[in-house]
């Protein structure tokens, strides 16, 4: 078995007034979609108007669990591999994250994977995700 992946810590991403709740919610280890006051539909990436009817949006809780829809393991760019995917949450949309703590060769498509936030150098933890 090869040794468990797990990154180094990451720059945080900028927080602003649109983004703030999101990142408060990840320091409180919760992961948040927006969701479309109108039309019900989930999206990712966040935005402030719903991508479907340019209604107005809210923030709600996530379950934390998805399946693997596309993976890509990374061994030569630097002498750490890692693995960057595209995760299908239960909610219904697609977000692109990486998979940490386990060993990167066992990672599938349509693998069931649970949310675990990554410590960052200098700010909120980053959404990742683990084989569940």
């Amino acid at each position: 078995m090869a040794t468990p992946y797990t990154p180094t810590l990451l720059k945080a991403p900028a927080e602003s007034p649109d983004n703030a709740a999101f990142w408060q919610a990840a320091r409180e280890g919760r992961l948040l979609v927006r969701h479309c006051k109108s039309c019900g539909k989930p999206h990712w990436y966040p935005r402030t108007l719903c991508p479907f009817c340019m209604g107005e949006t809210e923030w709600k809780q996530a379950s934390g669990r998805g399946t693997v829809y596309s993976l890509s393991v990374t061994r030569r760019a630097g002498p750490t591999p890692f693995c960057i995917a595209y995760v299908e949450l239960e909610e219904g949309v697609s977000m692109m994250t990486n998979i940490i703590d386990c060993d990167l060769d066992a990672v599938r498509i349509g693998q069931p994977v649970r949310l675990k936030f990554a410590a960052t150098a200098d700010g909120a933890p980053v959404p990742a995700f683990t084989l569940a």
